[in-house]
């Protein structure tokens, strides 16, 4: 009885398994027919002719962060050769054997423009993208900072804002994949000169040169729309030339002593409609 029984159950455990794998394999035939059919689905492509045009414009919205290469001196007995000390800078210094400066935070910036884009050829793209950028950036000391164009002649805040408006000229490549129904993945490099026009005649604590030369390099994202399209970029801007000015003349001048080398750097997420 025993082994009638043994076989039984396992005629029954078989049986069980035997359905379960019919409802598994229903299950997997569903599903490849539904993919299947969802796949033979007529998709509408947008703007099929859009990238055959030799010369289009559009305009850019972006948000960015601006941020800075520190080269510090360091030691303060290198920093205080050759200048006076005023009594803040005496003060502020007091106790210190160096002095060092970095980027406090990045801050949030904002970006429009306009979008020239010329056909090179079916995946290569020459862009000139003219616009106009505002950004913050506060370098960070380890020691109070005196600065003579506040309220007040002694401030225990340790960083310096420093605030620029951009005119920005960028010239890029821009080179595609190839277009994935409304999607067309790409990456761009080039070159940009951007001008501040926010110096203002007051003698600033860091002065920066109004010019710059800058490498970019970056990628993104076409999607094209019924009437648009509409581009997702992310960019990197690397500074090529110091952007550390004259020390001022009536103005506390270690902060800008103690800086050997100041490159910028900004990171732009933009959304280009063309």
């Amino acid at each position: 009885m025993t082994g009638k029984k043994t076989v039984h159950t396992i005629f029954l455990l078989f049986c069980c398994f035997y359905k379960q794998m019919k409802k598994l394999c229903f299950l997997i035939l569903l599903t490849l027919i539904v993919v299947w059919a969802n796949a033979q689905k007529h998709k509408v492509n947008y703007l099929t002719t859009f990238d055959d045009r030799l010369l289009h414009f559009g305009f850019t919205l972006g948000i960015s962060s601006l941020d800075f290469n520190v080269v510090n001196y360091g030691n303060i007995s290198d920093i205080t050769q050759g200048i006076t000390l005023s009594p803040e800078e005496q003060t502020a210094i007091s106790g210190k054997k160096y002095i060092h400066a970095d980027v406090a935070e990045m801050l949030p910036g904002l970006t429009v423009g306009i979008v020239t884009s010329l056909r090179i050829s079916r995946d290569l793209n020459l862009r000139f993208l003219p616009g106009l950028s505002f950004g913050e950036r506060r370098i960070r000391y380890n020691i109070p900072v005196y600065d003579r164009n506040t309220a007040s002649s002694a401030s225990t805040i340790q960083f310096y804002s420093s605030k620029s408006t951009f005119l920005d000229f960028p010239l890029l490549l821009k080179y595609s994949a190839r277009r994935i129904n409304n999607n067309r993945p790409y990456v761009i490099c080039g070159g940009a000169l951007r001008q501040d026009i926010s110096r203002s005649a007051k003698d600033d604590l860091i002065k920066l040169k109004k010019s710059g030369f800058y490498f970019e390099i970056g990628g993104g994202w076409d999607h094209y729309f019924p009437f648009f399209r509409l581009s997702t970029e992310l960019k990197f801007s690397y500074g090529l030339t110091n952007q550390l000015g004259e020390l001022p003349s009536q103005n506390n001048k270690i902060y800008a002593k103690s800086i050997k080398e100041l490159r910028s750097k900004i990171i732009t997420l933009s959304f280009h409609f063309e």
